[in-house]
């Protein structure tokens, strides 16, 4: 499996995977899942993928060479000549759709579903910054203000912590901590999501980024992370009161009459029923 997700804010965006793969238990491999697509000056684009990794990767291999018609003027549009990013990720979704055409009966005579998700984001000269997130159909959505961020594989054990933080307002390196922070989450909970990261911050309007790593065991800004983010959550942990059952004295009793529900009924026999 993997993880990856993306963050756009006002300031810039965040994109950030994994690069764990696996046919099961014995069958574990290195893959990274992240492309970035850089003319400085003129376009900044990140792929990231998830699911499938034979699609995902003919996805990539397609996406170099795939055209969509121009609605105005019928010319071939791609990655390189989109005007927009809402284009490019037509020509993604295309790409997508060409490999179902291509592979999709083989892989459900075997029993496979056709199963790839990407985060597909950037931005092109004379346009804000956009992100989208598209299917397997080759369908795909945009992130807005209400939600600024996208998640692709493993999402639920990162997702709480960019709820709570994560706004349009969020600076740009506190986003990117918030990314490793969801990141970290994963890699604690699941064993299909692993190392080495690829991580990339990039500054709106720059059209370029240098902020680009590859982060490993011996990463020394993700083991101070890791340790300082358990030590605090511990921290935290401990300093909330315990629940009082039996008249301890508290300012916030857990035993309480609720306004709108009984407590459960218990069964103390066999001819007893809930209704």
């Amino acid at each position: 499996m993997s993880y990856c997700c993306a963050i756009k804010i006002n300031a810039g965006m965040v994109f950030l995977s994994d690069s764990r793969t696996n046919a099961g238990v014995d069958q574990i491999s290195t893959f990274r899942k992240m492309l970035i697509y850089e003319r400085p000056g003129d376009r900044f684009m990140v792929m990231l993928s998830a699911g499938n990794l034979s699609i995902s990767q003919s996805v990539r291999e397609i996406l170099q060479d795939e055209a969509v018609k121009d609605a105005a003027t019928g010319d071939p549009v791609t990655i390189w000549n989109a005007r927009s990013m809402f284009d490019a990720a037509r020509v993604l979704g295309s790409a997508v759709r060409h490999v179902n055409q291509r592979d999709g009966d083989a892989l459900r005579q075997a029993k496979m579903e056709f199963n790839v998700s990407l985060i597909f984001g950037g931005q092109i000269a004379g346009e804000p910054m956009r992100l989208f997130m598209v299917y397997a159909a080759g369908n795909f959505i945009e992130a807005t203000p209400e939600t600024p961020f996208f998640q692709i594989g493993e999402s639920k054990y990162g997702k709480p912590v960019l709820d709570r933080v994560i706004t349009p307002g969020t600076r740009l390196n506190e986003a990117a901590k918030c990314a490793l922070v969801s990141m970290d989450s994963t890699l604690k909970s699941n064993l299909s999501v692993g190392l080495p990261l690829d991580l990339v911050v990039y500054e709106a309007d720059k059209l370029q980024s240098d902020r680009i790593v590859c982060i490993d065991h011996d990463n020394p800004y993700l083991r101070m992370l890791r340790s300082t983010w358990g030590e605090r959550l511990r921290q935290v942990f401990d300093s909330i009161e315990d629940p009082q059952w039996n008249g301890g004295a508290t300012q916030v009793p857990l035993r309480v009459a609720s306004t709108k529900h009984p407590p459960l009924k218990k069964i103390t026999s066999s001819s007893e029923r809930l209704i």
